[in-house]
């Protein structure tokens, strides 16, 4: 066997532009147990949207786009229906930001033997296949990113807009549905507060390696004054999360960190989290949302826990709010903006 017996077809990511689910995604008000939360849920996330106050912020964790999520999270940033997102490493870096290279994800199996697919040098996300030698390619990319720019310390927003600026400057990426691209363009910030924990990480390995004195570093700190300026300059904020993990956490913290620096900040208005995580050990990714009200990070009066793997979930959701087209109505907030330094005047 070899490589090419098992890179054949490639994982096609759902549109959701061409599947108007807005009939099943009601008939399921009148259901119960998992179909009616997900109702609930799509209708928070377009109140979300026709809330013109409301900033929208979107969280991703898990292997998302690899499993064929992606054009949708593409299609909800060029429709101004998310207006920052928070995101974990794999997601951008080895998933968004690898396709845009001109790279696949491929349909596979979990019935095969490991030791062989690392013979091959390929890697395995449950029942998908990644080439490894076009991975280390992405990994090489970063670390010429990376050299290119003056060293300092960066908050993950500024290297991701760098990645787009990258793309932007290499003939655009390679596919029409990148979302580290379509957020460079549409001012939407993208954070991801464990950069390190990709390609990207390996990409800052090498490139500290080869510039001990001098190189760019993370500040996480600067990631979460940042993400937390999006609190203090919109009252009103709604998250939709897909899983939990460091992204759900961060973007809940920025509440309490915004009323720190300012007394009575309001609490996250709406909020909806999709995922299989079990709430009774305690764990972040499974907390609910009215627990999160304990701590002063979201309101309870319109949230909602889905208990969905995400591949069920997010395309009904997604789904439900683009087709009943609140959107076409709101205007993105470009919260890229808020970080641009204001030109010196003479």
């Amino acid at each position: 066997m070899e490589k090419k017996d098992l890179l054949k077809e490639t994982v096609q990511h759902i549109d959701i532009k061409k599947l108007n689910v807005v009939e099943l995604v009601e008939s399921m008000e009148k259901m119960a147990f998992s179909a009616r939360d997900l109702n609930r849920a799509a209708q928070i996330y377009d109140m979300m949207l026709k809330d013109k106050e409301c900033a929208v912020i979107l969280t991703l964790a898990g292997s998302l786009f690899s499993a064929g999520l992606k054009k949708i999270v593409h299609d909800l940033v060029a429709n101004n229906m998310v207006d920052a997102i928070v995101s974990t490493g794999a997601i951008m870096v080895d998933q968004d930001f690898f396709e845009a290279l001109g790279f696949k994800h491929y349909i596979g199996s979990p019935y095969v033997d490991d030791n062989v697919m690392r013979e091959l040098h390929i890697d395995r996300i449950y029942d998908t296949f990644i080439d490894e030698d076009e991975l280390r390619i992405c990994d090489d990319t970063t670390a010429k990113i990376l050299d290119s720019l003056e060293p300092r310390p960066y908050s993950s927003r500024e290297l991701l807009w760098e990645f787009g600026k990258y793309l932007e400057e290499n003939g655009g990426p390679k596919v029409d549905d990148s979302v580290v691209y379509e957020a460079y363009k549409k001012n939407v910030p993208i954070f991801v507060p464990a950069f390190s924990d990709c390609s990207a990480g390996f990409g800052f390995v090498v490139h500290q390696t080869n510039n001990p004195d001098k190189h760019v570093s993370i500040d996480s700190a600067k990631d979460f004054l940042e993400l937390t300026q999006i609190k203090l300059k919109n009252k009103e904020t709604g998250i939709f999360m897909v899983g939990g993990g460091v992204p759900k956490n961060f973007t809940q913290d920025i509440v309490v960190a915004a009323d720190i620096l300012m007394e009575d900040a309001p609490m996250h208005k709406y909020a909806v989290q999709i995922t299989v995580a079990d709430v009774r050990d305690g764990a972040l990714s499974s907390s609910t949302l009215k627990e999160a009200s304990s701590w002063g990070k979201v309101e309870t009066t319109f949230e909602q826990m889905v208990y969905s793997e995400a591949t069920l979930a997010l395309p009904l959701i997604a789904g439900y709010a683009y087709h009943k087209g609140s959107w076409k109505a709101r205007e993105g907030k470009s919260l890229q903006n808020l970080y641009k330094k204001e030109k010196a005047t003479v």
